[in-house]
């Protein structure tokens, strides 16, 4: 059937692992009464597995696809995640965490960091991240999931007249750690009850429609043929659709992100689990450190031009301090976007689409984001280029937003190694090149309409990364020595309360979502904290 010209009735999915079954979990959510959905998907072929860390949207998604939380955590033994903490970036030994939650109280017209940061001019001695639920119980690993209520985390209407006695924060932002292996699986359940018809069997050809060049079926090694109206690209790296056969084309980003592969382990729990990701840099990249309920999982990020693959896997077995229980394995990847994430029958989801290093966590969130854009747009009645446009264009700005909040984090530091000089003296894409002078003079920052980073977001990590705002808003040196003080009391006070009555995140786990030692084998983790 041509897709150009008829309704959708069959969605093929090309690959498992996390993408795939993220694209077969939500589509039979939504259309498991419309739509013939058929993943098909070869055990033999491995998946990167690495991604392991993910942003608070992941949490609407779930709500979206009726998945309970704690039947999920305990089947992926999971972890939970409040910031990520940034070591050695802007120099050796330094340390900040960018934090989901908001920070501190502001108006309308001036953000609570033009404050905080008249304070600091006044000799008031205190960190941004004080005003901050979720790095205040980041530093003592500390976790609970406090009752909603209304009232926290709100802005003044209009501008301040008298300090408050007290700003109550009930709220709390939060992602996961997952195995990424197990979260598949589970997605893999719960689409098969909904009606997914798993293929087991590895595609030996790509057939295409003569005339349009359209994807029309799937050839698999045993002879099967697999035929489709809209296929779901989720190949990985190698995009046996998108690319390999469509030939869409790449952009390329190693000029401005020059890590091009990662070593990845994973090792025993030796410690009480951090509800936080740890990104460590060193002196050709970084490396993260990952805890879960069972296990940690440790990879080093580095770039081939300025270390080999044998010292980067030594360097990150000497930093890891934990007996190994999955040896290293290489990730070779290529930073970049395909140049149409979606190519006239073929939507490539995941790393068949693009790839942004794993830094802020943002893989899955992409794919996630890109499922529900689909969904959104699904072309049920045939497939109309200004739909596809719509669909590229929106993809290509989230890729390009994410892309410029990570190359801030290589541009803006004061190390001294050869590629850490590089990418402080490269020139940045204009837009974030803007963002950093604003701040720079004005302390200003912001989130526009569909991007996923919020101001908090931009202030935390450009200050952690040792920007130094020349000025700030006017209103903030309104506000007298007394009602300063008082506020940022009524901010600090009940967040150091509410982080008190927290158990340590270990305990929340055990007590909230064990996970039964059978989810991932006969190894037990160690019993800590």
């Amino acid at each position: 059937m041509d897709a150009e010209k008829g309704r959708i009735r069959k969605v093929v999915i090309a690959g498992g692992g996390t993408a795939g079954w993220v694209a077969a979990c939500a589509l039979t959510h939504q259309f498991r009464e419309l739509l013939d959905i058929v993943l098909v998907e070869s055990e033999q072929i491995g998946t990167v597995g690495v991604g392991e860390s993910t942003i608070p949207t992941i949490r609407t998604f779930h709500r979206l696809l009726g998945i309970d939380e704690r039947e999920f955590l305990s089947s992926v033994a999971g972890s939970f995640k409040l910031s990520i903490s940034f070591e050695n970036w802007k120099h050796q030994g330094d340390h900040y965490f960018h934090p989901f939650g908001q920070t501190g109280l502001g108006t309308w017209s001036c953000e609570f960091h033009h404050f905080w940061l008249d304070s600091l001019r006044r000799g008031m001695k205190s960190a941004l991240g004080d005003y901050c639920l979720e790095t205040v119980a980041s530093r003592v690993n500390r976790f609970a999931l406090p009752e909603q209520a209304d009232g926290g985390g709100q802005q003044w209407s209009m501008r301040w007249t008298k300090a408050p006695t007290s700003v109550e924060r009930n709220d709390l932002s939060y992602a996961y750690h997952f195995d990424a292996a197990l979260y598949a699986a589970f997605l893999r359940r719960k689409s098969e009850g909904r009606g997914l018809t798993r293929i087991e069997g590895k595609i030996r050809e790509v057939r295409q429609d003569a005339a349009n060049g359209n994807v029309t079926a799937l050839v698999l090694e045993d002879g099967q043929v697999v035929d489709g109206d809209l296929f779901i690209d989720c190949t990985g790296f190698r995009g046996l659709l998108i690319e390999q056969t469509l030939k869409t084309g790449y952009e390329d980003w190693n000029n401005w992100l020059p890590s091009d592969r990662a070593v990845a382990l994973q090792t025993e729990s030796v410690e009480p689990a951090v509800p936080y990701t740890r990104a460590i840099a060193h002196e050709a990249g970084w490396r993260w450190h990952i805890a879960l309920q069972h296990r940690v999982g440790c990879g080093w990020v580095f770039s081939s031009a300025h270390m080999s693959d044998d010292e980067a896997a030594a360097k990150l077995k000497a930093a890891v301090n934990a007996p190994i229980v999955r040896d290293a394995w290489i990730v070779p990847f290529r930073t970049g976007r395909r140049l149409k994430a979606w190519n006239r029958n073929v939507v490539a989801l995941g790393l068949a689409s693009g790839f942004i290093e794993p830094l802020e966590s943002t893989s899955i969130h992409l794919t996630l984001s890109a499922v529900a854009r689909l969904i959104h747009l699904f072309p049920h009645e045939g497939i109309d280029e200004s739909l596809v446009q719509r669909y590229n264009d929106v993809s290509r700005a989230e890729m390009e937003h994410v892309r410029n909040f990570i190359i801030m984090h290589y541009h803006l530091n004061q190390r001294d190694e050869p590629l850490w000089k590089e990418c402080r003296e490269m020139k940045v894409p204009d837009e974030l090149a803007h963002r950093i002078a604003l701040f720079r003079d004005r302390a200003f920052a912001w989130q526009g309409e569909d991007e996923l980073f919020r101001l908090d977001s931009w202030t935390h990590v450009m200050l952690g990364q040792g920007v130094v705002p020349k000025d700030h808003h006017l209103l903030a040196q309104g506000l007298k020595d007394a009602d300063m003080a008082r506020l940022f009391e009524a901010i600090r006070q009940p967040i150091d309360r509410t982080v008190a009555a927290m158990p340590s995140h270990q305990q929340f786990l055990e007590r909230y979502c064990p996970a039964d030692p059978a989810v991932w084998g006969s190894r037990r983790p160690m019993a800590v904290g």
